[in-house]
């Protein structure tokens, strides 16, 4: 095994090369590069590789524990069950990396660009995501348990199944994000921008979503049982089905501007109303549309008979 621990390599030119299974261990790499080389198992805990290159390096089962990696380049690696945990990534780029299965719990990703990353089954437990880029990243499954995603971008990003409990996602741009089944309870979505994301059978007990935008969202079958939705924006929001009992700061003209209200669970008292005064939502979206339809053709026929 090459034993490099604690060696000084600052800007060394270590393109392609073959590290596998090697010791870094507290090396300084700032600045090396490191494209494509074959980094697999190595030891590279508490390493310095600042600003390092390390573009479609292979970085399978790799120790970078603790490691500082702020600014470095790792568009397009492999990163596979490799463990970051408390690593800093600060600025890092890992466009389309693959971090399959790996440990970042408790990494610094502030300010990271993770466009189409893989972090399928990842953990990112208390890690820090504030300000970073996920547009259309895979976060499948992920462990995002207390994480911060404070003003973090994750346009259309896969959440499916992710455990967000108590996580941090004030200000983060959710729009079109894929959140079936997530776990949610007592998530922090103050001011999320939440436009046309899907929340399908997700869990939100208790969730924080004051002025948060949920247009066009689709809460189908989902739990927001405790939830705060102060000047939070329905208009066109899907709640077919969803369980809204206990529901914090809604009055009855701001629910009344969702899509539908179709087997909905809310307090008797507020159900009765809505009942009385806004019969439409409680129709199905089938329903609805087929009246709408009916509607038009009446409208088209009547025209007609005028002519």
């Amino acid at each position: 095994m090459i034993d490099l621990g604690e060696t000084n390599l600052f800007g060394a030119n270590l393109k392609r090369i073959d590290l596998g299974g090697a010791n870094f261990k507290r090396a300084k790499l700032e600045k090396t590069n490191l494209t494509g080389a074959n980094l697999k198992e190595t030891n590279l805990e508490g390493a310095d590789l600042d600003w390092a290159i390390l573009t479609s390096a292979n970085l399978v089962g790799t120790k970078l524990e603790k490691a500082n990696l702020i600014g470095a380049n790792f568009q397009g690696a492999n990163l596979f069950m490799a463990n970051l945990s408390e690593a800093n990534l600060f600025m890092a780029n890992l466009t389309g990396a693959n971090l399959q299965g790996a440990n970042l719990e408790g990494t610094n990703l502030e300010g990271a660009i993770l466009e189409r990353a893989n972090l399928f089954m990842a953990d990112l437990e208390r890690s820090n995501f504030k300000g970073a880029i996920l547009e259309g990243a895979n976060l499948e499954g992920a462990n995002l348990r207390e994480a911060n995603f404070k003003a973090t971008y994750l346009i259309k990003a896969n959440l499916l199944g992710a455990d967000l409990k108590r996580a941090n996602l004030e200000g983060a741009n959710l729009e079109g994000a894929d959140l079936r089944e997530t776990k949610l309870q007592g998530a922090n979505l103050r001011e999320a921008n939440l436009e046309g994301a899907n929340f399908i059978g997700a869990n939100l007990y208790g969730a924080d979503l004051v002025e948060s935008k949920l247009t066009g969202a689709n809460f189908k079958e989902a739990n927001l049982q405790r939830t705060n939705l102060f000047m939070a924006d329905l208009k066109g929001t899907n709640f077919e089905g969803a369980n809204l009992q206990g529901i914090l700061n809604l009055p009855i003209d701001q629910l009344s501007t969702a899509r539908t209200l179709y087997n909905v669970k809310l307090d008797e008292g507020v159900l009765i109303r809505l009942k009385e005064e806004f019969p439409f939502l409680f129709k199905s979206l089938e329903q609805q549309f087929l009246e709408y339809q009916s509607n038009l053709l009446g409208v088209i026929d009547n025209n007609l008979w005028k002519n």
